[in-house]
């Protein structure tokens, strides 16, 4: 999830089913922190990236992440797959 003060988007990727990341809520104000609130409740990691936030708000939800935003967003998803390893590794 990208994340600025005052707004929120939410992505999801699954590698097996999709051929891109698609957004999955985003919001304003009360609503991004809604969103940001329930991520953390759900122990989704959440990421700043303003630029990337902004430009993925243009975007509807439900709608696959447009090409121009992919590399931005591989950078998201491979923080997102560190963060991942990092939690496994802690667990064994």
């Amino acid at each position: 999830m990208a994340e600025d003060a005052d707004i929120a988007v939410a992505l999801k990727y699954d590698k097996e089913k999709d051929s891109a990341p698609r957004v999955i809520a985003k919001g304003l104000r009360i609503k991004a922190e809604k969103i940001k609130e329930i991520a953390k409740q759900y122990n989704v990691p959440v990421m700043r990236n303003v630029g990337l936030a902004n430009a993925l708000y243009r975007v509807d939800v439900g709608e696959e992440v447009p090409e121009e935003l992919y590399d931005a967003v591989a950078e998201v998803l491979n923080f997102v797959y560190a963060l991942q390893q990092e939690q496994q590794k802690g667990r064994r």
